[in-house]
């Protein structure tokens, strides 16, 4: 027999929203880079890849784990633009980014399709052998890295870029 999961319920994003920790959380584990550059995740990052974060407040429960981009699409252009879209897609492929110029509302289909047309591109972020999560992963743990030494961080992003792609491939540009 199969399983089948429980309907969830629809994200209360105005409620969480109207918490300044929220914010102030989402805020603390972006880190910031050049306006056309990606800005990277530095919380958790789920198995596809995404930031995830605790939104809301504990004590008046309305504590709950949300995908961290998805909160930074509502946080910049609103609860009802976030609602409208069928799902917020990456122009940088990369999905722990939270640089709101890469994002875009669309569809499945249209993300479907992007991927699809993008993923075997040589050095793209697509092709990364360590797949969305491990390459996810590995640029936040070198951020972090590189910050706590007081290293170059620029240079502790592109080596873990580098390690993920097949020769070595630096990610190509996209615009």
């Amino acid at each position: 027999m199969a399983r089948t999961r429980p309907p969830t319920a629809p994200v209360p994003w105005a409620e969480l929203l109207a918490d300044p920790k929220t914010r102030q959380r989402h805020e603390e584990k972006t880190y910031r880079r050049g306006e056309d550059q990606c800005w990277y995740w530095l919380g958790a990052i789920s198995d596809s890849g995404h930031g995830k974060l605790r939104a809301g407040s504990r004590t008046d429960r309305t504590s709950q784990i949300v995908t961290a981009h998805a909160l930074g699409f509502a946080i910049v252009h609103g609860v009802e633009q976030l609602l409208a879209a069928d799902v917020v897609r990456h122009k940088c492929d990369s999905p722990s980014c939270q640089n709101p110029a890469h994002w875009l509302a669309g569809t499945r289909a249209q993300n479907a399709g992007e991927y699809a047309a993008r993923s075997r591109q040589i050095g793209h972020t697509l092709t990364d052998e360590r797949g969305p999560a491990g390459r996810a992963r590995a640029i936040r743990d070198a951020i972090k890295a590189a910050l706590e030494a007081g290293a170059d961080v620029e240079a502790a992003i592109e080596r873990a870029v580098i390690a993920g792609q097949p020769g070595g491939a630096l990610q190509i540009g996209l615009w």
